[in-house]
């Protein structure tokens, strides 16, 4: 179904299990943005530039421990 093609927003958001919002928060990022391409005000995105863009954002297992353990943290205190 999602060959290597050109998504719209909420197709992306379809193939990717984020809502568009977050979608569009991650194209405006300024260190990393999603690849894109905009074509009279419609944003499109190459699936497999998308792919490439979330490999290069895949968290450690490091990374992870540190997040359930900040959340944890704040959990007992209150």
């Amino acid at each position: 179904m999602f060959e290597d093609q050109y998504l719209d927003l909420k197709t992306l958001a379809e193939y990717s299990c984020l809502s568009v919002r977050t979608i569009r928060e991650y194209l405006s990022d300024a260190d990393n943005p999603i690849p894109s391409f905009c074509l009279k005000r419609k944003i499109l995105v190459k699936k497999s530039e998308f792919d490439r863009w979330m490999e290069g954002n895949r968290a450690d297992d490091s990374e992870i421990d540190n997040i359930v353990n900040e959340v944890m943290g704040e959990i007992t205190r209150h």
